[in-house]
């Protein structure tokens, strides 16, 4: 009986031992797997809190780049508004008469012949 019960015992303490070696190795698996997810958290809610803050910046900046355009458009409305016939005759330029070059069109009747009837040209080729 003696030997009976140191087998196992012996059998006992070796099951005990793997078992608590398996049960270590998971608690660790769990443990290193809670860390990396905690890191991995705190890396995408830092990259999230730059990105707000950078799109916050960009904001403002866009925000006084439209005011500057704003004052650029006022002041250029306002200085197409000074333009005028007076300003053009200040600066040099003077007042142009028009004339335009015109010809007969290519294949109308002339003028001896009655308006009705039609003028056909040959086809040089």
């Amino acid at each position: 009986m003696k030997q009976m019960s140191l087998k196992l015992n012996m059998y006992v303490r070796g099951i005990s031992v793997i078992n608590n070696n398996v049960e270590g190795f998971i608690l660790n698996i769990i443990f290193w797997s809670f860390g990396t997810l905690g890191l991995l958290y705190v890396i995408f809610l830092g990259i999230m809190v730059k990105n707000i803050v950078e799109r916050q910046s960009l904001e403002v900046s866009a925000q006084a780049l439209s005011n500057e355009v704003r004052n650029l458009e006022v002041s250029y409305l306002s200085m197409t508004n000074a333009i005028d016939l007076n300003l053009s005759y200040s600066m040099g330029f003077k007042k142009t008469t028009t004339t335009f070059a015109s010809r007969k069109a290519f294949g109308l009747v002339p003028a001896g012949e009655p308006t009705g009837s039609i003028k056909i040209v040959p086809n040089d080729l």
